[in-house]
């Protein structure tokens, strides 16, 4: 016997024998899962508090500011094509062209895109 135990009192030793049987043992194992499910069910439950108020107007900014760029790349393309195209080179043109193409793909798709997000009408 160990010198620690040669000095625990009777009651601390019948304390610790009680916790330790097979029986308890085999409880705490099989609810542990039980209580953490328990635990993170009223977490999630928790979740539905939460105000999205202001991603609505965020998004809005964001779809804003996809029409203004989607505009502003349209046009540059377009005058950088009508430039180079008034000068005879048309095939310097064609990078314009394509420019003026995804400038209008940012204006529509873009904000169409993040108009759905939040259920914005276009």
């Amino acid at each position: 016997m160990s010198l620690a135990n040669r000095f625990r009192p009777a009651l601390a030793n019948r304390r610790v024998q009680l916790f330790y049987k097979p029986a308890y043992a085999r409880i705490v194992r099989t609810l542990a899962p039980t209580l953490a499910a328990i635990a993170f069910a009223n977490a999630a439950h928790a979740q539905g508090t939460m105000d999205f108020s202001g991603a609505q107007t965020l998004m809005g900014t964001f779809k804003t500011f996809a029409m203004y760029a989607g505009a502003v790349i349209c046009l540059g393309g377009l005058i950088f094509a009508g430039i180079r195209m008034m000068s005879g080179r048309f095939q310097d043109a064609i990078p314009g062209l394509f420019g003026a193409l995804f400038g209008a793909g940012v204006l529509g798709w873009g904000a169409g895109w993040i108009g759905s997000l939040t259920g914005q009408s276009m």
